[in-house]
């Protein structure tokens, strides 16, 4: 089953979260990891949300997207990650 990863984010500094995407992709590919979709909120149709932007994550299934979470490389760019946003995220797998 494909997992999903949804990044609900609020950039803090510009400059650092483009460093931080940037760095992104080359972790995911040992995982099988695609950037799906990213974007920013437009307008809440329903209920309440307080995040800017949004990225979705693609992984063949839960193991590779633990493993990705989880690995060394994407670890290591956790505390530039938090310098640069507030971010929420959230797994889901495919029925």
């Amino acid at each position: 089953m494909g997992t999903f990863m949804i990044f609900h984010s609020n950039v803090k500094d510009s400059k650092k979260f483009q460093g931080y995407a940037q760095s992104v992709p080359n972790t995911l590919k040992p995982f099988g990891g695609e950037l799906m979709a990213k974007g920013k909120a437009m307008k809440v149709l329903s209920g309440s949300h307080d995040h800017q932007n949004v990225g979705i994550l693609k992984f063949p299934d839960s193991a590779n997207a633990n493993g990705w979470y989880e690995s060394q490389e994407y670890q290591d760019l956790i505390p530039s990650r938090d310098e640069a946003a507030d971010m929420t995220i959230i797994s889901y797998e495919e029925p």
